[in-house]
């Protein structure tokens, strides 16, 4: 989806929104409420993840790998396993039908291939009509 084929409703760049208005003083009181109840399980919530996340930081060391530790190949070269099989792999021969059921290969819309089993249908398809 582009841009420019949307409708200016959609932009966001438009103006700003003033303060919501609330309906009744009533559903003020309740939202304000709601709030601060949502704000301690946060406050909650968060000093357990603070608490968690400090002792994980004391406890993970970070492990440094000297390069003088890493282990080195003793040998150079190692040789190919001998299979037993000499030269290469032969082409797979293209399959082709050997039958006498279909008579040819006919093109219908767009460029689609349909089999053609008799002369009726060879007559229909070069005048463009489907069964």
């Amino acid at each position: 989806m582009t841009m420019h084929l949307i409708g200016p409703w959609m932009s966001t760049t438009g103006k700003k929104k003033g303060k919501f208005k609330w309906q009744s003083a009533d559903q003020k009181r309740k939202a304000a409420e709601l709030e601060e109840s949502w704000q301690k399980i946060v406050q909650k919530h968060a000093s357990v993840a603070e608490r968690s996340k400090a002792t994980v930081c004391k406890t993970v060391q970070p492990q440094v790998q000297i390069l003088s530790d890493v282990p080195i190949r003793s040998t150079r070269h190692i040789p190919s396993k001998d299979s037993g099989t000499v030269g290469a792999v032969t082409i797979k021969q293209t399959p082709m039908y050997t039958g006498d059921k279909i008579l040819g290969i006919g093109t219908m819309h767009k460029s689609n291939a349909v089999p053609i089993f008799s002369d009726d249908e060879a007559k229909d398809i070069s005048k463009m009509r489907r069964n």
